[in-house]
């Protein structure tokens, strides 16, 4: 139980060097791994050696997939192609449809583009739209958050999922197939379904609004000077489809089971279907599709390689600074402490490992931290209890949305971007992440009975 003391103290370490003392997360997270080093007694020798363990693990596929991520949605949407995309499924929904219409815009680009910068891209083209048919902008707020928070929390190639997916060593095709089924649902009923019952119990922040004080310059585009719909859509969905292309083969071709040594064909599948593969690929087709294809020069999309790496150097670290904390808490044992006081417990494994992220992302704030956290700590139930790699990956996605309030970069970045009060955000925010979170464990535990 001492181990655990340590952790809970730790914890509060590092919400006191974020929140009070104002520290960057980075380096809050390396001084808090050092002090629950030295408190869970490990050799002086071998807390850096935990720290470069758990930095150089995470991001040694991350760099690749994050920053190439980030480029490939920077190139669609300086492009206008996020514009294209928005405007044609409106067209094609219709004003009557026009909330599922922003919905499924937002779950596409969503899967191509990070949490924050598909919010910065759709709010504005999004504001448009409502004050163009009338309606709050709440009303389309609310299901094109759920669809990019879904995404951001179960989908390949984001952060947490595709960090978590290696950790555990669960197959990226089966965590992708089985995530579009939960983020799916959970979108719908977290989106329009939500905003019905939102709009019941917090009528004022539905007000129409004319500005948003958030914004300063926002950028337009004529339809005709923008790439096609469908060249558009298919470079944001590019990495998806090379890793969904990959199970599909794997499924009819060898059972689901990939080949331990591929070769000829299966090595040339293994490598789309890796998430780094599919991203080398799919952001070498964005250059020219979102990029000399539009008649843009080197110089252009230069610029706009170097602002979407500036946007995400900080997030990379960050992630680097939460599994340097995960790789303290595993070698300094805490990971056994927390198996042994669940292993006499009748609850499943799943539920288990959601109720410790749910309490990691309480604690924490950021999504992507709780989960690396918790896929640490989670890993000796998973083994000992024989569960898919693919729905813990799930589960813990699950778990790492729920509840974000004031500690979360997410809730007030959604508070100023809708113009919303503190009460407001909790009333709307906070419960759409709730939600999501607990569909996730409901639909992952009906999953878990038939895979």
């Amino acid at each position: 139980m001492q181990s655990i003391l340590v952790l809970f103290l730790g914890i509060a370490l590092l919400l006191f060097l974020i929140i009070k003392v104002k520290m960057n997360t980075f380096i809050s997270l390396i001084f808090t791994s050092v002090v629950v080093g030295l408190g869970l007694g490990m050799n002086l020798a071998e807390i850096p050696i935990s720290i470069e363990k758990g930095i150089g693990g995470s991001l040694g596929e991350l760099a690749i997939v994050f920053g190439f991520g980030a480029i490939l949605g920077r190139l669609v949407s300086d492009s206008g192609g996020a514009y294209r995309i928005a405007h044609t499924l409106i067209d094609i929904f219709g004003r009557k449809y026009v909330q599922i219409a922003v919905m499924v815009a937002s779950f596409i680009l969503g899967i191509a583009l990070f949490f924050e910068v598909g919010m910065v891209i759709l709010i504005p083209i999004v504001f448009a739209i409502a004050l163009e048919v009338g309606v709050p902008l709440l009303y389309l707020g609310i299901p094109m958050a759920a669809a990019l928070s879904v995404t951001h929390g179960f989908l390949p190639p984001h952060p947490a999922p595709t960090a978590i997916t290696g950790a555990l060593g669960a197959n990226p095709g089966h965590v992708l197939m089985y995530g579009l089924i939960i983020a799916l649902i959970a979108a719908v009923i977290a989106g329009p379904v939500f905003t019905k019952v939102a709009q019941c119990y917090a009528p004022e922040a539905f007000q129409m609004k004319k500005k948003l004080s958030a914004f300063g310059e926002i950028k337009e585009f004529k339809i005709a000077e923008t790439p096609s719909f469908g060249l558009a859509i298919l470079t944001s969905l590019f990495p998806v489809i090379l890793m969904g292309v990959t199970t599909i083969y794997t499924v009819v071709m060898h059972d689901g089971v990939a080949p331990a040594k591929p070769v000829g064909l299966d090595s040339f599948m293994a490598m789309i279907g890796n998430p780094v593969g599919a991203m080398i690929i799919s952001l070498a087709f964005a250059l020219w599709s979102m990029g000399l294809h539009q008649r843009k020069n080197a110089k252009q999309i230069g610029a706009t390689v170097e602002e979407a790496v500036k946007s995400i150097a900080m997030l990379l670290l960050i992630i680097g600074g939460g599994a340097a904390f995960k790789q303290i808490l595993i070698d300094g044992g805490i990971s056994e402490e927390i198996a042994k006081i669940f292993m006499g417990s009748s609850l499943s494994p799943l539920l288990l490992a959601w109720i410790i992220t749910v309490i990691l992302r309480v604690a924490l704030g950021s999504a992507t931290v709780a989960a690396l956290t918790a896929a640490g700590l989670v890993q000796p139930l998973m083994v000992g209890a024989g569960v898919n790699p693919a729905l813990m990956v799930l589960v813990i996605g699950a778990g790492s949305l729920a509840a974000s309030h004031v500690n979360d970069a997410g809730f007030w970045m959604f508070k100023e971007y809708f113009d919303l009060s503190v009460k407001q955000t909790l009333q709307i925010w906070t419960v759409l992440e709730t939600l999501i979170a607990v569909i996730g464990l409901i639909v992952v535990l009906i999953l878990s009975m038939f895979v």
